[in-house]
């Protein structure tokens, strides 16, 4: 025979299924993160009585709210989740003693997944003045099912949310490196030219990057080459970067003069990177006939020079500051010599001469003023530096983009 009290309980039984089976296809109609908070609040409001909802839930590393209802701001910034929580890893009630700052709630459900707390739901009762165990306490076993269910799918959510936006910049991040790596000549894109060998190196730290070389043919008779760095890395200096490349190429013609090239490259840097960036150009013009070249410094470090027959090294170093440091170049000078023959120059950026070892950052020249001396031809010069930079890259070394141009004038 079926007591009252039987009944009491199947129908109770009843209605928390009923709770479970609307929660499972509010769960299935793939809702937005919103509207099912919205739903947890509204079941735990109006279905079970419950007053007061503090969801908190670890991002990235950052403790945060993800709902707030029938809480004051003062309760919830008297709570410090390190100390008052951590320490509770199993649904606890609290109603009776209560501390300090979890006044005004009656049970703290911790909320797990794969084994590790990724939040709590703090509840508390409706009629604060009652003393006693309050009675939503009777319901807290169904209220940490539902918290576990809506709170842990949402989380599953939002990080599913993070993986695709991930995705999608890791596509654009290898759609611009792409991009990027068109802009950027190669050595089978350079042109060939009579008594000069040019050979480079491109090689950005995160896929796209600030550095930036070029080599152009002025007319038959001239060539012009360059080598920047703009300061910073990434999507920002990459942008910067393809802007400054496609105006220098606009600007470099065979009869302009480098003073004034420079003073508009300074101009134009100075508009798009509104005082953010500077880049550091060198910047060359060989004549093939004359054998003269005119270069200017901006800012960057002087490329190797070495002078075969006397065994003579120098540095290109004649120019000003970097480009968008100032309005305006205080003072500008421009280098010109006759090269001599069985020479050869190498720029580079400073990714390639700055290393890192027990957090602390080396400079020096020394390896590749070594390589340049070497009776050996560019070709060979650069497949040795880039043999010095796999083995640097294997011991995580190197920090910044990569580039260098070699050229061997024969």
């Amino acid at each position: 025979m079926i007591t009252q009290l039987d009944k009491k309980r199947i129908r109770n039984f009843k209605d928390k299924l009923n709770i479970l089976l609307d929660l499972a296809q509010i769960i299935n109609e793939d809702r937005e993160i919103e509207d099912l908070l919205s739903e947890f609040e509204i079941l735990l409001c109006e279905e079970l009585d419950v007053g007061k909802i503090l969801v908190i839930t670890r991002s990235e590393d950052k403790w945060s709210i993800l709902l707030a209802s029938g809480v004051s701001q003062e309760e919830v910034n008297k709570i410090d989740v390190e100390q008052d929580l951590l320490k509770y890893t199993y649904l606890e009630n609290i109603t009776l003693d209560p501390p300090e700052k979890l006044k005004g709630f009656d049970a703290i459900i911790p909320l797990s997944h794969r084994f590790q707390v990724i939040g709590y739901v703090l509840i508390g009762d409706v009629e604060e003045e009652n003393t006693g165990i309050s009675p939503i306490i009777k319901h807290v076993k169904l209220i940490q099912i539902i918290s576990n269910l809506i709170i842990v799918f949402i989380e599953n959510m939002r990080m599913h949310k993070t993986i695709l936006s991930q995705e999608a910049i890791k596509k654009e991040l290898e759609l611009a490196s792409k991009i990027q790596n068109q802009l950027i000549p190669g050595d089978n894109d350079i042109p060939d030219y009579k008594g000069i060998t040019i050979r480079t190196i491109y090689q950005p730290h995160l896929g796209v990057g600030g550095d930036y070389y070029d080599i152009i043919r002025l007319s038959n008779n001239k060539v012009g080459f360059c080598i920047a760095d703009v300061s910073g890395k990434g999507i920002a200096a990459a942008l910067l970067m393809s802007n400054f490349q496609a105006i220098l190429r606009s600007l470099f013609t065979a009869n302009i003069n480098l003073k004034k090239l420079i003073k508009i490259l300074n101009d134009k840097v100075n508009e798009s990177a509104n005082s953010e960036k500077f880049i550091t150009l060198f910047i060359g013009k060989f004549n093939l006939i004359t054998r003269r070249l005119t270069y200017i410094n901006a800012g960057h470090l002087p490329p190797l020079f070495f002078d075969y027959n006397k065994q003579q090294l120098s540095l290109l170093d004649k120019g000003c500051i970097g480009l968008g440091m100032l309005d305006e170049i205080p003072a500008l000078e421009q280098g010109i010599f006759t090269v001599p023959l069985k020479s050869k120059l190498l720029a580079f950026t400073d990714g390639l001469v700055e290393i890192e070892h027990n957090n602390e950052v080396t400079y020096g020249n020394e390896v590749l003023e070594n390589i340049i001396k070497k009776n050996e031809s560019i070709c060979e010069n650069i497949a040795e530096i880039r043999q010095h930079i796999d083995n640097n890259i294997n011991k995580n070394t190197f920090f910044d983009d990569i580039s260098a141009v070699g050229i061997e004038f024969s």
